[in-house]
């Protein structure tokens, strides 16, 4: 443990381990200083806790979004709000901080108050079940854009396809005329046409993509720079067996206001879909750092790919190490550090979130310790500082 890169604060622990888990940890540098972070509390134990829940999660129980708060930088932290909600994101308008996220539909909550109190959750989209992660915001020339994933009715796990979103950051994003929306863009066909150096998904795999973050390519010399300002990257885990392997896509915002999801195609025509990207097998964050002028990555380091375990649907996503890289284009990373190791399963560090501190970056990551239902299932959130970041660069 002497290696890592970040001290560690456990900030929550579930009441009971067995039957309540902890989820998608994110985290908001609100004003004055504060800072603002969420988790949600899924599991079959939920039915025990007080306060209100989703009517649809990870179990029938539903899910409860759970806020933290702290005013001394990470130091200390006290319990806020509880909404009925799940996979939630957390991002800055102009007069509110908003949290967006699900309940099966998808769900959008106000604070006027600096993340205090927040607003009962209005109705974004009925029509459809959602999923997500806490994946990356962009905000540009006072828009916000970020993706939320419809699920693909009769397709197995992961099937959901992502569907980008954009609204003025100034406008009451209560109110689904205020918001555009992609169509849902299914991309399991995109794997059954790419190939990589010949090596075949993992049976037992359902080949799919999820948990996306979206990112803004602001370096003209990057091959996928947009000098319009009209278009995203986005970034996702891909579900196919591959580790070490994300995916990418475009979203393009016409002249109109329009938006579409697109494959993203290099320089000379050629579709670029499965790419390059430590921990793209599992829910990574990713970041543009406008000090350091680079793109950094949090995600989970896989190990024993060519054990047995690999030809097992999930073998290979391994959920104990918490890694951290940088990258001039997103694409092409160097290895920073470890910020987190947990002593093996079922005790975990992944699924984390990250936000820029003046000199350090901050981390919020799902957890669990010797205690925990599995590795998936934790019963932690777990606070870490990467003490003068930017110095990792080498």
């Amino acid at each position: 443990m002497q290696n890592l890169i970040a001290d560690e604060k456990i900030v929550f622990e579930s009441p009971d381990p067995e039957s309540v888990f902890c989820y998608t940890p994110a985290l908001l540098p609100a004003e004055e200083g504060r800072l603002v972070a969420s988790f949600d509390l899924g599991g079959p134990g939920t039915e025990k806790l007080d306060g209100p829940r989703s009517d649809h999660g990870d179990y029938p129980t539903g899910n409860q979004l759970r806020f933290l708060i702290s005013d001394d930088h990470g130091e200390n932290w006290r319990e806020g709000a509880r909404l009925p909600m799940l996979h939630a994101m957390l991002f800055k308008g102009k007069d509110a901080l908003w949290c967006i996220g699900h309940s099966g539909r998808l769900l959008i909550s106000r604070s006027t108050d600096n993340g205090e109190s927040w607003s009962e959750p209005s109705i974004l989209d009925d029509s459809h079940l959602w999923h997500q992660s806490a994946g990356h915001i962009d905000i540009h020339d006072g828009k916000i854009y970020l993706v939320y994933e419809q699920r693909i009715e009769g397709r197995s796990w992961p099937g959901v396809a992502p569907v980008l979103m954009s609204a003025k950051v100034d406008a009451d994003l209560r109110d689904r005329k205020n918001w555009t929306f992609s169509e849902p863009f299914d991309g399991a066909p995109l794997f059954a046409e790419d190939t990589l150096n010949g090596i075949p998904l993992a049976p037992g795999c359902e080949p799919g993509i999820l948990e996306t973050n979206v990112v803004r390519i602001v370096n003209p010399g990057n091959f996928f720079y947009d000098g319009t300002g009209n278009s995203v990257l986005l970034f996702l885990r891909q579900n196919g067996g591959l580790p070490n392997m994300g995916a990418v896509l475009r979203g393009i915002e016409a002249p109109d206001g329009s938006l579409r999801i697109v494959p993203l195609e290099n320089p000379a025509s050629r579709r670029t879909f499965l790419v390059p990207m430590p921990g793209g097998q599992l829910k990574f964050y990713l970041d543009y750092d406008p000090v350091s002028r680079l793109y950094w990555l949090l995600s989970s380091q896989t190990t024993g790919y060519m054990s047995e375990e690999r030809y097992l649907p999930r073998g290979y996503s391994g959920r104990c190490r918490l890694q951290l890289h940088y990258s001039v284009n997103a694409f092409d990373w160097c290895y920073a550090g470890m910020v987190a190791m947990a002593p093996g399963e079922p005790a975990s560090r992944h699924y984390a979130s990250f936000v820029f501190d003046g000199e350090d970056m901050l981390v919020l990551s799902r957890s669990g310790d010797r205690r925990a239902k599995s590795a998936h299932d934790g019963n932690l959130i777990t606070f870490h500082r990467v003490r003068a970041f930017r110095s990792l660069v080498f």
